[in-house]
């Protein structure tokens, strides 16, 4: 089917909720994507951060395989091993005396954060979530309300009450009262700008929450699994939160939720469940794309990548200083902040016709969220797609 017909039957049959672009992808390897006439494209997105060890990462294809001609799904009714085998490895990795729920997705995740907060909070009367006015949790009616930004809000109210919305870190402070449960945040903001809050802040915020006897949620959909670097950005912070959430890079591009939680008996039976949640085809994904990530990071092969990439931004910060303010994020979690509107939209449009693909974030800055694994190489040759995309400017 021709790209015309593909637009007109995405009109007729999809719902409207992406201001797409129709390219159509018909394959993908490592860190570069095809088009069916064979156009190649560097993926700095890696689908939002979801494709974590690349496109059609053979031992992920292999490890998948084998586990479709077992058994795919049987419920949360029965035990399954490989949901074993996950928690323990995520538990390990992070360092905390935890245990985890599987879920889908990362505003699944996070639902299950607020509920454990609740409950948490639930014999003295505390109630209200603490959340950044630049946040973003998800798309839940609940997660929604989480996330701290306006715009996100419009038509789909009223809203579940509880969540309170600090204007910045420190606001985070004075907000926190008689009936608060907990504080959630990113460490790094994902849609807010790419945005990694100070460390010593953070340290103290989560000192003051431990002598308060209240709780720490830190959503790391799309900065955990090495994707800061470590295996938790929190752990890049130096500090032990109550709750974590994953999603995202755990899959390589199966879908996934992950709540990880210090209060271990905080659930009863009934309390909480998901009927795909912790399938065997996820777990598989899970532990595979764990295998690989965990070698890469003991190699150092995470951190040399990290060092490439971040040289390659602060080269494009000095050699273009009329279009970009400032780098941000960590990691392979990188943002830069373009001087306007304008500008932010002209580079995203030429980024495509050079063949690179890269995200938006907050206001106006472009995002890299490139495969973890990708190769020196195609850095390189993103770079210098992009590069051109800002010459042309």
């Amino acid at each position: 089917m021709d790209t015309h017909n593909l637009i007109m039957q995405d009109q007729e049959y999809l719902l409207h909720t992406y201001a797409k672009k129709h390219i159509y992808f018909e394959r993908a390897l490592g860190s570069i994507l095809w088009t069916k006439d064979n156009q190649d494209y560097i993926d700095f997105g890696s689908g939002i951060g979801v494709c974590s060890v690349g496109h059609c990462n053979s031992f992920l294809i292999q490890n998948l395989t084998e586990q479709l001609h077992k058994i795919i799904h049987i419920s949360n009714i029965f035990g399954n091993d490989l949901q074993i085998k996950l928690a323990k490895r995520i538990v390990e990795l992070s360092g905390l005396d935890a245990r985890v729920f599987f879920s889908n997705s990362g505003a699944e995740a996070n639902e299950c954060a607020i509920k454990i907060a609740r409950k948490f909070g639930e014999s003295q009367n505390r109630y209200e979530i603490i959340t950044l006015d630049s946040s973003f949790h998800g798309r839940t009616i609940a997660t929604l309300k989480a996330t701290g930004q306006e715009k996100f809000h419009q038509h789909f109210g009223p809203f579940p009450e509880g969540f309170v919305v600090a204007k910045n870190l420190e606001h985070v402070f004075e907000l926190i009262g008689d009936k608060t449960c907990a504080v959630m945040l990113e460490l790094i903001q994902g849609e807010g700008g790419v945005c990694a809050f100070d460390k010593k802040q953070i340290q103290q915020l989560s000192s003051l929450l431990k002598q308060k006897g209240l709780l720490l949620i830190v959503d790391e959909v799309q900065s955990g699994v090495y994707r800061s670097g470590s295996f938790l950005a929190s752990q890049s912070y130096g500090i032990k939160p109550d709750i974590i959430t994953l999603a995202k890079g755990l899959g390589g591009g199966i879908p996934i939720g992950a709540t990880i939680t210090t209060l271990k008996n905080i659930f009863t039976s009934g309390d909480h469940g998901s009927t795909f949640g912790g399938n065997f085809l996820s777990m598989q994904a899970g532990l595979s794309v764990l295998d690989i990530l965990e070698k890469e990071y003991d190699n150092k092969l995470i951190d040399s990548r990290i060092d490439v990439f971040q040289s390659k931004i602060s080269e494009l910060l000095k050699t273009f200083p009329h279009l970009f303010s400032q780098s941000t994020g960590m990691g392979l979690m990188l943002g830069l902040q373009a001087h306007n509107q304008e500008i932010f939209e002209k580079i995203l449009e030429n980024s495509l016709k050079e063949r690179v693909v890269v995200l938006k974030s907050g206001k106006n800055v472009i995002r890299f969220l490139p495969p973890i694994i990708i190769q020196k190489e195609e850095i390189q040759e993103g770079f210098e797609r992009f590069k051109k995309a800002c010459e042309k400017i």
